[in-house]
C-alpha cells in the first residue's frame, strides 16, 4: 500500500497537518484573546511549520522546521489564521 494523501484546504500532502483552535474561558498568557491554537505541517516527523499560542511564548509561529529565532505571529481571527497558515505550508513545500 503506497503513501496516503491527504488534502488540507485543496493542498494534496503525504505528510502529516493539522489545526485545530477553540474557545477558551481566559487568554493564554501573555495573549489578550479568547483562543488557544495550534497548526502544524511535518515532513518525517519534522515540524516544518507551526503556529500556536503557547502559555508564555504567546503567539508565535516556527518556520522551516526552526522555532528560533523566535518569530511572533499576530493572531487578527481563526480565518486569518488558517489563510496564513495554508500560505505558509504551501512556501514551505515550494522550498527545497
Amino acid at each position: 500500500m503506497g503513501p496516503r494523501t491527504n488534502v488540507f484546504h485543496g493542498i494534496p500532502v503525504q505528510s502529516p497537518i493539522a489545526q485545530t483552535s477553540w474557545l477558551v474561558p481566559r487568554p493564554v498568557p501573555p495573549t489578550d484573546h479568547g483562543y488557544k491554537y495550534r497548526a502544524v505541517y511535518a515532513v518525517d516527523r519534522v515540524r516544518v511549520v507551526g503556529f500556536d499560542n503557547e502559555r508564555g511564548k504567546g503567539d508565535h509561529c516556527q518556520l522551516h522546521g526552526r522555532e528560533l529565532p523566535y518569530t511572533p505571529y499576530t493572531l487578527t481571527t481563526v480565518d486569518a489564521l488558517v489563510e496564513d497558515f495554508i500560505a505558509a505550508v504551501d512556501a514551505a513545500r515550494r522550498t527545497p
